[in-house]
């Protein structure tokens, strides 16, 4: 990333990507920072000579992050609440075909993690460097892959898939029939294979209406940004009209006339009893009768801002701490 943000910035803006997810940016700390352009890349690394993984955010959509969860210089994911619906964006830096397999084994134990801990109900997509090779075709895999990978598969890429079974989850770029071109994220010296992928949840898979690898670029020198597009279906509930009951004026019996006119009425329409009926139901029903002509009915309307005057400072601080402790009980259950 370092001399690399304002560049960053400039192809999000022009290739209108709201949302970019980036591995072994190799800055140390664990900060956000504006990169120009109106982009804040939120970040996470332990050294500054290797791996580090980050999420790019455009403007509009830093003020609804809820939680930036940094588990490694691997692993870190982001949650945004957009038109109601909750994001989970996960970015991740898979180890590479030579690391030790405590060090792979580390990274998937991780993610799993990270992913097993997000609702059910809630979005959730992953932009990753998985280093590895889910192949073209899907005999066998149909359910979490498309046919249209790159080449042939290899030990990580396997890892990729059995990742996706076990979470339900989509391999977004093997749906999308594209030249071998738009299909290819990493190209050095005379290789070009499939390494950069964007996972979603299977039964999320619908909202994504395309997916492949922008070329022309050089932000990075190996890597060529992969892009989906998504649209979040929000499902809005119909509000059913409230019927506002309209209420007698009780209150117009403090006043002493009133008070006088309400006894005349109430014992011309008792026929002149001086003792009440012993059915009760029908004393009700004249009391609330000679109630509604007497003294009159409320409108039904409701009165803008009648309940407002509570609404202060104090109460809006409780409410905040009080979303916040619930979210954190719908992820941790502690």
């Amino acid at each position: 990333m370092t001399g690399k943000g304002r560049e960053l910035a400039d192809m999000m803006e022009r290739r209108k990507v709201d949302i970019l997810c980036v591995q072994e940016t190799r800055w140390k700390g664990s900060k956000a920072r504006s990169i120009g352009a109106g982009f804040k890349l939120f970040y996470y690394g332990v050294d500054s000579r290797r791996n580090g993984v980050g999420v790019v955010l455009k403007e509009e959509f830093v003020r609804n992050v809820l939680e930036v969860k940094r588990v490694s210089d691997r692993v870190m994911s982001l949650k945004l609440e957009t038109e109601g619906v909750m994001l989970n964006v996960v970015s991740c830096y898979a180890p590479q075909v030579g690391c030790e397999l405590e060090e792979k084994e580390r990274f998937w134990s991780e993610l799993d993690e990270v992913i097993e801990s997000i609702p059910t109900g809630e979005r959730v997509v992953i932009g990753a460097d998985f280093n590895g090779h889910v192949g073209e075709g899907n005999t066998g895999d149909e359910e979490v892959m498309g046919k249209f990978g790159v080449k042939e598969r290899n030990l990580e890429g396997q890892m990729v898939v059995d990742f996706a079974k076990r979470m339900d989850m989509a391999v977004v770029d093997t749906y999308f029939q594209k030249r071998e071109e738009h299909r290819v994220t990493s190209k050095s010296g005379g290789r070009r294979t499939q390494v950069d992928y964007i996972l979603c949840r299977r039964g999320n898979l619908k909202e994504i209406s395309d997916c492949k690898v922008v070329v022309g670029e050089s932000a990075a020198r190996q890597h060529r940004m992969v892009v989906c597009r998504m649209t979040l279906k929000v499902c809005k509930k119909k509000r059913s009209k409230i019927q506002i009951e309209k209420k007698t004026k009780w209150w117009k019996l403090k006043n002493e006339e009133c008070c006088e006119e309400f006894r005349q009425k109430w014992r011309q329409a008792l026929g002149g009893q001086v003792v009440l009926p012993d059915d009760w139901e029908t004393t009700a029903e004249v009391i609330r009768e000679t109630g509604r002509k007497v003294l009159g009915v409320s409108s039904g309307r409701r009165k803008e801002g009648k309940k407002n005057w509570w609404w202060n400072k104090e109460v809006q601080d409780s409410i905040q701490r009080k979303r916040l402790a619930k979210k954190k009980w719908d992820m941790d259950r502690t």
